[in-house]
């Protein structure tokens, strides 16, 4: 079994990583302050090729593996979550999911336009009163000659006031249920496209939060993403790939705070030396070290195999929960370190507590992990080594 990462990923890690240092760091506190799309950090990411890292080239991705979307991910929450949580709706589930599961005339329609980050993508399963419980979309198309009127509402989506283009779950045929629901890629031009106010958060305030709303609205019937009424598979292989992708993130937002906690014990003075020197913060810090170091193997582990293409539904819930609970238990701790100071905006670490918190529900709750996992279990799936 081999834990090192390739030439390739070392260099999009340090590459990725110097760029979280220089310019995501630097620009998140003005970001979160003001809440707004964090449009200068999109341009740069584009440039980079990081809008397009597991899509091939000829449609002007990087064609790197998902191991290395992972990577991205966790680099760019170090820095900036607002900016990562963008990525992540932009790049994996939007562009990814159209890659995986459109017709070749969607792709080069829609890919180079977001690989190059001149429109901007998004992802859109939530609604009102279905969160946790997506299937029960109320969200409807009904097929009309060569097009599809789609009306419903969508809530807490990702750059919903920013989106270009997005992936909208419907049904198409009520009375099947699950067996129901078609994906669609939707414009915001499209007649019947209108967006509510973005939402007010706590946390990820850079990352901007939207209802969408569908009157009348009509789609093409060649923007159908996959078979009609075959949309549970194309949503259920995307929620494990978002999971695994975004198990990482509360991981990058854990070691930034790690780093800031390990360099205000050595510096902080109390009791005539610094606090580093008290058995009590070497015991916290060694245990976030390690907590912070086994949620990212889970993650990298779990995305290692979904790029032999296997099953991971459980692998993902695996990491997603754990990634979650060492995220907020180290950002939690970290602040136990910097006391008072670590309650006030001065300091980041004020930032990283409201917005590890944000992404720690995102792509499914805890408790929903908890449910797939022990399903997964009940079936006699075993994660594999």
């Amino acid at each position: 079994m081999d834990f090192e990462l390739t030439d390739e990923q070392k260099m999009l890690k340090n590459t990725v990583a110097r760029f979280a240092d220089e310019q995501l760091a630097p620009l998140a506190p003005e970001i979160d302050d003001q809440a707004r799309f964090p449009e200068e950090n999109f341009k740069a990411m584009a440039q980079m090729g990081l809008l397009g890292i597991t899509i091939p080239e000829k449609y002007g991705g990087s064609e790197a593996d998902f191991v290395s979307a992972v990577i991205v991910m966790e680099e760019l929450a170090r820095g900036c979550v607002a900016t990562a949580n963008t990525w992540g709706a932009h790049s994996i589930l939007c562009a990814e999911n159209i890659y995986r599961n459109g017709t070749e005339a969607q792709r080069r329609k829609y890919l180079p336009d977001l690989i190059s980050g001149s429109r901007i993508g998004a992802l859109c399963i939530t609604e009102p009163e279905s969160g946790s419980d997506a299937l029960s979309l109320r969200t409807h198309a009904l097929k009309q000659g060569d097009q599809y009127v789609l009306n419903g509402t969508k809530m807490f989506i990702t750059n919903g006031p920013n989106c270009d283009v997005t992936v909208v779950y419907a049904k198409t045929t009520p009375e099947a249920g699950q067996d129901g629901i078609s994906a669609f890629i939707v414009e915001s031009s499209f007649p019947g496209f209108s967006r509510g106010q973005p939402l007010k958060k706590m946390g990820v305030r850079g990352s901007p939060t939207s209802e969408l709303i569908f009157e009348n609205m009509e789609v093409p019937a060649a923007n159908l993403l996959g078979e009609e009424d075959k949309g549970l598979r194309v949503l259920m292989s995307g929620l494990d790939r978002e999971r695994i992708v975004y198990s990482i993130a509360p991981v990058g937002v854990a070691q930034a705070a790690l780093d800031l906690a390990f360099a205000y014990a050595r510096q902080r003075v109390q009791f005539g030396g610094p606090i580093i020197g008290f058995q009590m913060v070497q015991s916290t810090l060694a245990q976030i070290a390690t907590e912070v170091q086994a949620a990212r193997v889970l993650s990298y582990w779990a995305a290692a195999r979904a790029d032999t293409g296997q099953r991971v539904r459980l692998e993902a819930s695996f990491a997603k929960l754990f990634g979650g609970q060492v995220g907020v238990r180290a950002v939690g701790e970290a602040i136990q370190i910097f006391g008072g100071y670590g309650f006030i905006k001065e300091y980041p670490i004020e930032r990283m507590y409201r917005d590890v918190k944000g992404i720690e529900f995102g792509a499914g709750t805890n408790n929903i992990q908890k449910l797939i996992i022990i399903g997964e279990l009940l079936k006699g799936m075993k994660p594999g080594l």
